[in-house]
């Protein structure tokens, strides 16, 4: 048996000579050393790439949205029926002097119908078929419209004459069986307007003459005798100088022979009720 050195029987009486404290009882473990967390790379450009290329795409779709609604979400002229506007025409414009028209008017202004009848008539613009008031008088946007494609250059250049009102396609005015319908409203600026003043303030001297006339009878003195027509046997309105049809009181129209509707200012058949062209 082996005796132990000096210095190991020092050593062994120095360990003895401390009491033992909390360190002397730790437990055993086999981890050794600091362990740290390995750093993981990080791939930002592959999130600004995604980033990019998700712009991109919504831009795309976006603008694709807008031309869509661009293309469909118009608004209508009316509240009915199918029309779609076109203030630049896409074909040159054309007057048609063989295109029949009805004219509407869709304003308070009176007579201007009638008035524009005439112009159309005498400048030879196209053929009048009907005119007179709109279904309402508060139309704003004037407008030339037709149903058929082949009668746009010639709705272009009727509108070109009503100074440059806007041109629509639409199938509303089907009734009146013609290929151009113009419609006046508060916006219209251009030629019959002052013709229409004209003719409403000759429809009051009528009436203030009328008036005048009934006036004297009723108080049993003899009426201004008129002048007569000595081929028709009928009296001339002095301040026209056409017949005066005895049946209602108007002017007669020598192109028509109907009387001339004060309130429209064009010749009306009485046993229809509607105006009528020469």
């Amino acid at each position: 048996m082996t005796r132990p050195t000096d210095d190991e029987v020092k050593h062994s009486a120095a360990r003895q000579s401390y009491p033992e404290d909390r360190f002397d009882r730790l437990q055993q473990s086999g981890r050794v050393g600091a362990h740290r967390v390995t750093a993981r790379p990080r791939y930002i450009w592959q999130y600004l790439i995604a980033g990019l290329l998700g712009f991109a795409v919504l831009t795309t779709i976006g603008i694709l949205v807008v031309q869509n609604t661009g293309g469909s979400g118009k608004l209508p002229l009316t509240s009915s029926g199918t029309s779609s506007g076109s203030a630049q025409p896409s074909v040159t414009a054309e007057l048609d002097p063989e295109a029949t028209i009805a004219i509407l008017n869709g304003t308070p202004t009176e007579n201007l119908a009638a008035a524009l009848d005439q112009i159309v008539t005498s400048e030879e613009w196209g053929k009048i078929q009907f005119s007179g008031s709109a279904a309402t008088t508060d139309v704003d946007i004037s407008a030339v419209f037709y149903s058929n494609p082949d009668d746009e250059a010639a709705a272009a250049g009727l509108a070109e004459k009503l100074g440059g009102v806007s041109t629509y396609t639409s199938d509303e005015y089907a009734e009146y069986d013609v290929r151009l319908v113009v419609l006046l409203g508060a916006d219209y600026s251009g030629p019959g307007l002052e013709e229409a003043a004209q003719m409403t303030e000759g429809s009051a001297d009528n009436a203030t003459d009328a008036d005048a006339d009934a006036d004297a009878e009723a108080d049993g003195e003899e009426a201004p005798a008129r002048e007569t027509n000595p081929d028709t046997g009928l009296e001339i309105n002095p301040e026209t100088g056409l017949d005066i049809d005895p049946a209602t009181g108007w002017d007669i129209d020598p192109a028509t022979g109907f009387p001339i509707d004060p309130a429209t200012g064009a010749p009306t058949d009485p046993a229809v009720g509607g105006s009528v062209s020469g």
